[in-house]
């Protein structure tokens, strides 16, 4: 494990180089900017992906990207502070950051992911680059999930889906805590209509608070232990991936 991140908007060009030689594996967080209730702020997503993606460079020695800040958040575009692309833009930044990694030596690139609506656009994007360039490209979004939220947190989801909740402010609490306002938590299960998922009827017409979930059970020791198996189960996941390379 290094003492600190190899991330490349401090480094030199040089520093770049020889890190990219020592391990040519880079890692780019994928977040968005979108309301979080009113107990978290809106850069929720890129600060996890950005915190898993940093510990991650820390015990591997990959190369750390800047996060991308911004994802498909339409379901929240009328609140403010909401910033929302397109879908299809946040594949082609995918694609073009991939291909400029690529030109200099790096073999893997890993996308983190702290948006689930990026989830689309990640597995498209990575589709799209086998044709195109001799460099993989590995997608994760918290893997074993599911397994890992009902062994540490005590709420059940709001229709599978975790947005402002126990499992997100938790994971704030371990990560940024000093943007968590716990005074402000709140437990909203919004009533879902027949219509919803069938329709344009969107997550941002349900909720009076942007929680869906309940973010009252939220504790910095959850978040430290969730996190911990997540860069866990992550860390194998990028070794894996990088010896495949080897063995090709």
């Amino acid at each position: 494990m290094m003492n600190t991140a190899r991330e490349s908007i401090k480094m030199n060009r040089d520093e770049v180089a020889a890190a990219v030689k020592d391990y040519p594996v880079a890692i780019l967080p994928m977040g968005a900017l979108e309301q979080h209730g009113h107990h978290l702020p809106l850069g929720v997503d890129i600060y996890l992906a950005e915190g898993i993606s940093r510990r991650l460079s820390e015990r591997t020695g990959a190369l750390l990207l800047p996060a991308v800040p911004f994802g498909y958040s339409w379901v929240w575009r009328d609140i403010p502070g909401t910033v929302s692309m397109q879908q299809h833009h946040v594949e082609s930044i995918i694609k073009d950051v991939a291909h400029s990694v690529s030109r200099y030596g790096v073999k893997l690139l890993i996308l983190v992911n702290g948006h689930d609506s990026n989830n689309t656009s990640m597995k498209y994007a990575a589709r799209e680059l086998a044709d195109e360039i001799d460099m993989p490209v590995s997608y994760l979004f918290y893997p074993k999930m599911e397994q890992i939220r009902q062994a540490h947190c005590e709420s059940s989801t709001w229709d599978g889906m975790i947005h402002a909740c126990e499992f997100e402010t938790s994971l704030m609490l371990a990560i940024k805590p000093e943007l968590v306002d716990m005074d402000k938590a709140v437990k909203e299960y919004p009533e879902q209509p027949n219509l919803y998922g069938k329709s344009t009827i969107s997550l941002g017409d349900l909720s009076d608070s942007g929680v869906y979930g309940d973010a009252t059970l939220a504790t910095k020791e959850k978040g430290e232990q969730m996190l911990e198996e997540f860069l866990d189960e992550m860390e194998n996941l990028i070794h894996e991936a990088y010896s495949s390379l080897a063995n090709k």
